[in-house]
């Protein structure tokens, strides 16, 4: 008897470990941050776990059910891995930069001839490529150099805000907390550019069509966006109860979650401009990669808004 409850216990733990709604997600940014609390304290599925990681893993590890990550890193995969699907905008972030006045920065126009920080490859630097060309610069009018992030401050050597306050470079672009500690770390020198119509990060979730073809799968997944929605609505309407929580999570002051909460706006939904906003952006992917950008069908086939029907269904 007792021999064979351990092979009914051995079985369900076997069980358990195939349901188990797996996430890649990178866990550093506050983007991510929705994620663990909705397992936490919404989700009613199987078991959900967060590995680290992002939709470069969805692309070649098929452990993997959904993976986070901001829409430039899934054009990257998508053009080699047609399978994956964005079904899902957890956060619309306006990004910043940050320029010293001291340089000479009054305008987007003076960064001309100037270095600029950023992360090569990244939605930053097609942020910071976007942004520059609403003043008429090319993305030879200056210097691009790359550094690291910084969640906390004293921000260290070759950090952002350390190589801005330092006036190794002039100016910089990133996702937050960088860009307010690098302003806080200049005080009056500091001036912020902002421009969301021209872009926002649009931080997603990403499936594979083999995935979202598995009954079970769905099932968990469609359970996940559901507790992501309860989610959302309490980071949009409730924000005080969750600044620690998150700036535990990632590693941040409380104080500055607060004083970056604004640029985050907590979607939960896919944005009716998503299309030509990828179909945009994947022209500067293309380059980047030296590869023949994606059609326009073909983009439209990497956006499957199946999963949110099934959630508003009930």
């Amino acid at each position: 008897m007792h021999l064979f409850y351990l092979f009914a216990l051995v079985a369900q733990l076997l069980v358990v470990g195939v349901l188990s709604l797996k996430i890649a997600t990178s866990l550093q940014w506050i983007e991510h941050t929705p994620q663990p609390y909705a397992i936490k304290n919404f989700y009613k599925g199987d078991t959900a776990q967060l590995v680290s990681g992002g939709v470069a893993n969805i692309a070649t590890d098929r452990t993997i059910d959904l993976a986070a990550n901001a829409e430039t890193q899934g054009l990257i995969q998508y053009g080699s891995h047609p399978n994956i699907r964005i079904i899902y905008t957890i956060v619309d972030v306006g990004y910043r930069l940050v320029a010293n006045k001291a340089s000479g920065i009054k305008t987007l126009a003076d960064l001309k001839g100037k270095k600029i920080g950023t992360m090569q490859s990244s939605s930053a630097a097609y942020f910071v490529n976007k942004l520059l060309s609403t003043a008429g610069l090319k993305d030879t009018d200056y210097t691009v150099l790359s550094g690291q992030i910084c969640m906390k401050a004293p921000c260290g050597q070759g950090t952002f805000p350390q190589m801005l306050a330092s006036r190794q470079i002039d100016a910089f672009g990133i996702w937050e907390p960088a860009v307010e500690l690098g302003a806080r770390a200049l005080g009056d020198n500091a001036i912020i550019f902002q421009n969301t119509s021209v872009y926002r990060e649009v931080y997603s979730l990403y499936s594979t069509k083999e995935k979202l073809s598995d009954p079970t799968t769905r099932k968990n997944i469609v359970a996940f966006l559901k507790a992501l929605n309860q989610t959302l609505d309490v980071f949009t309407n409730n924000p005080q109860s969750v600044y620690a929580t998150v700036a535990a999570a990632v590693g941040m002051d409380v104080s500055i979650v607060e004083a970056v909460w604004p640029v985050h706006k907590w979607s939960g939904t896919l944005a009716p401009d998503l299309l030509p906003f990828l179909m945009e952006e994947d022209q500067w992917v293309a380059k980047q990669n030296r590869q023949q950008a994606l059609s326009n069908a073909t983009l439209a086939t990497f956006i499957d808004s199946s999963v949110l029907d099934d959630v508003r269904k009930g």
